[in-house]
């Protein structure tokens, strides 16, 4: 018997559906980031108890619509990661921690990975996260309140 829980392949369906979710929620991200440098750090733990990060930074402009990632190695990576944290077989939880260069202080928010969407986190659960990502500099982040984002397959009322 081995030592560690061995990890399940979740099937092509399930990981392409997650896949679509994925995009969509990051369309959501970017959306509700808006216009700035933004950082994006993803912290999960799997099943078999090993944690996981991906971090990307990232350029949004909205006049015109532009993304520009600093390492697409990073971005790739990072989106591979919120694929399985999306379709949750192989991740017991996940967050995902944005943060976005402003001054005088830099603005920080957060989605936890529940039942294959993203949900605004409360500050409590926020301020948990906050602590397990890197930080390149010493300025106290001003925590913003995430994005509600839309849920393709989910009714308005029943949002969360």
């Amino acid at each position: 018997m081995p030592s560690h829980p061995e990890l399940t392949y979740p099937g092509d369906a399930a990981i392409a559906a997650a896949m679509n979710r994925t995009l969509t929620a990051l369309t959501g991200v970017f959306g509700a980031l808006g216009d700035g440098e933004h950082t994006l750090n993803l912290v999960a733990e799997r099943t078999d108890d090993a944690f996981v990060t991906g971090r990307t930074d990232l350029s949004i402009g909205t006049e015109p619509i532009r993304l520009a990632v600093l390492d697409e190695d990073e971005f790739c990576a990072l989106r591979a990661l919120l694929v399985f944290a999306l379709e949750g077989s192989t991740m017991r939880s996940a967050v995902l921690i944005a943060t976005t260069a402003a001054e005088p202080n830099p603005r920080a928010c957060g989605w936890a990975i529940r039942g294959g969407w993203l949900h605004p986190m409360d500050t409590a659960e926020f301020q948990t996260a906050v602590m397990s990502c890197p930080t390149d500099d010493a300025a106290p982040h001003v925590v913003c309140h995430a994005t509600v984002l839309h849920h393709p397959h989910v009714p308005t009322e029943e949002r969360s």
